[in-house]
């Protein structure tokens, strides 16, 4: 007997966790748009064009901007996989889950890896990082922006030129901030970032843009190799070893990305329509106002929450401006708050992981959900949750509190 199934209607959802979050209409229609072969060359502009957006919003003149296929750890893996040989020296500086994921991954690249840790709801100081580059000499240094799991924001501006000092590449991962906090690539001397579409981009998951400067790209082409069968006559391979893995081999990339156009995969066609969506609406809107935006929602977000007598987690000077942490109430059932916020209202918010599951709420404030009826339609369901569940709140005070920051003079014209 053949099993069938209804046609596809999900449930309207208000994602207000740390990701992904509902998808810009306009990415969505660019989306729909018809296929095209994979080297027809109006794809292959539309490749070109992509590219150069993503340098404008990794604000960076890098050659090697473009995409990676999958939701975001691609990225990651094609730049560690890329740059991590067996045996080299990886310093971590975790300060939350996704610390410990880029562990996990250079453990996976046969690294040597090296750990600090921060307590979750903080962050390092750049002289301790400079301490641990100094004792260790790494290779290279991972390092995450914007840690969603703990909603804290590691400073960068300093750690570029520290890494540049004792001769180390810095990988960070910007998955959670691309978008929606200022990533200064070549400013603060970032060799390689990675991010998704899924967050502060208001795109869908499914695409990883990356960017490599020079000396980053020059590492991952010391192991250039290129498969048989479609190797070019007089190729000459890198002295490096090969790199372990054939989809995430950055030199391949290069090359499929550039203008010799070599055979590598099929480029998501329907996901490069929407990273190139993605970046366009972004740079229309215009950087400044976009990170503006950002801030002003968690500040709305976050005098909502404290008028309702709820906690801010972590340390206030390094708080992400797009994911805000909420200490749950004592006697409070966290997740049958989650669970009743998504069967009445159809919003969802985060929970958390490790230290914190059970601890926190997280709720994000990113890209297309980052406007002010979606926060003041979130605080006003969670209010009205948490008194059905028992807590005592000042009923009204959250929402009154977050119109009070939206109804200041500078915030007028960056709510939407």
């Amino acid at each position: 007997m053949i099993e069938t199934f209804e046609e596809l209607n999900p449930s309207p959802r208000l994602l207000m966790g740390p990701g992904p979050v509902n998808c810009d209409p306009r990415v969505l229609r660019a989306m729909s748009m018809p296929m095209l072969g994979q080297f027809d060359p109006e794809f292959t502009r539309y490749m070109n064009e992509t590219m150069a957006l993503l340098r404008q919003v990794f604000q960076t003149r890098n050659r090697w901007s473009f995409l990676v296929n999958g939701t975001a750890r691609p990225g990651i893996e094609a730049l560690l996989t890329s740059l991590v040989a067996p045996g080299d020296r990886v310093l971590v500086p975790v300060f939350g889950r996704f610390g410990h994921l880029l562990c996990e991954i250079a453990h996976r690249c046969r690294a040597d890896v090296r750990a600090i840790h921060a307590e979750w709801g903080t962050v390092f100081p750049p002289e301790r990082i400079e301490e641990a580059v100094r004792e260790h000499r790494p290779k290279l240094v991972a390092l995450v922006h914007g840690d969603t799991s703990t909603t804290m924001a590691q400073p960068l501006a300093e750690i570029g030129a520290i890494c540049r000092r004792h001769d180390a590449l810095l990988f960070v991962d910007a998955t959670a901030t691309l978008g929606g906090m200022d990533v200064r690539t070549d400013e603060w001397s970032l060799d390689a970032v990675s991010a998704g579409l899924q967050k502060c981009l208001s795109g869908r998951p499914g695409s990883s843009p990356v960017t490599l400067g020079e000396r980053a790209a020059d590492a991952a082409n010391r192991r250039k190799h290129i498969e048989e069968g479609i190797t070019p006559e007089g190729f000459q391979p890198g002295d490096g070893p090969v790199i372990q893995s054939n989809y995430f081999d950055l030199p391949m990339l290069f090359d499929y990305w550039s203008e010799s156009r070599l055979n590598h995969h099929t480029e998501a066609t329907s996901m490069l329509y929407a990273a190139r969506e993605c970046a366009r609406i972004l740079l229309k809107e215009g950087l400044p106002a976009a990170f503006a935006r950002h801030r002003l929602a968690s500040a709305a977000l976050t005098a909502g929450l404290e008028a309702m007598g709820l906690e801010i987690f972590g340390d206030a000077r390094h708080r992400m401006a797009n994911v805000t942490g909420v200490v749950i109430l004592d006697g409070i059932d966290g997740e049958a708050v989650r669970r009743d916020l998504l069967e009445n209202f159809g919003i969802e918010i985060g929970s958390s992981f490790g230290p914190l599951k059970g601890r926190i709420w997280r709720i994000g404030t990113m890209g297309y959900n980052c406007r002010k009826q979606n926060v003041l339609i979130c605080l006003g369901a969670l209010e009205a949750t948490l008194l059905r569940h028992g807590a005592h709140l000042p009923a009204g005070a959250a929402v009154r509190a977050a119109l009070a920051v939206y109804s200041t003079p500078e915030a007028q014209g960056r709510a939407h």
